[in-house]
């Protein structure tokens, strides 16, 4: 069992980070991923960029307790998540998150816990840039709920 974790500036392939978890391990049979995407719109305001902060150490730390507490739960191969900081425009990526695992139901239910919890738990600070004017965006009642799903939920799958 693999958990890699980065934070970066620079943008990623997708295809290239799944095909570099696969490569030459036949136990895998099952690869789900999810990527995150800056929007235009939010809260019916035009959104110009997406700044995300983060506090280096403290950030990959948090996400790699995310991970772990996912690879408890389900048997799987890999995670791999990878998020950016910085300045961020519409349409550019944001996150990927990729969990391997010999079955799909392992793989789908890892990678979305570790993506409600990413959007709960994870320190980044987000500041979008709209007509009027900047704001700090913090979670949605709905990635609340999202994640308060997992609570107390014992069983994998």
């Amino acid at each position: 069992m693999t958990i890699a974790v980065r934070v970066q500036t620079a943008d990623f392939d997708a295809g290239a980070e799944m095909a570099r978890l696969r490569a030459g391990n036949p136990a895998i049979g099952a690869v789900a991923s999810f990527v995150g995407v800056a929007r235009d719109r939010n809260d019916g305001s035009a959104v110009a960029t997406l700044t995300l902060e983060h506090y280096p150490g403290m950030t990959e730390r948090a996400l790699q307790k995310i991970c772990e507490d996912a690879a408890q739960r389900w048997d799987v191969i890999d995670i791999l998540v990878l998020h950016r900081v910085g300045e961020l425009r519409p349409l550019d990526q944001i996150v990927l998150v990729i969990v391997t695992s010999a079955h799909r139901g392992e793989a789908f239910a890892c990678c979305e816990f570790v993506m409600d919890y990413l959007k709960t738990e994870a320190p980044f600070w987000k500041k979008e840039a709209t007509p009027q004017g900047a704001r700090w965006v913090g979670a949605r009642d709905s990635d609340a709920a999202a994640r308060e799903r997992w609570s107390g939920d014992e069983s994998p799958t």
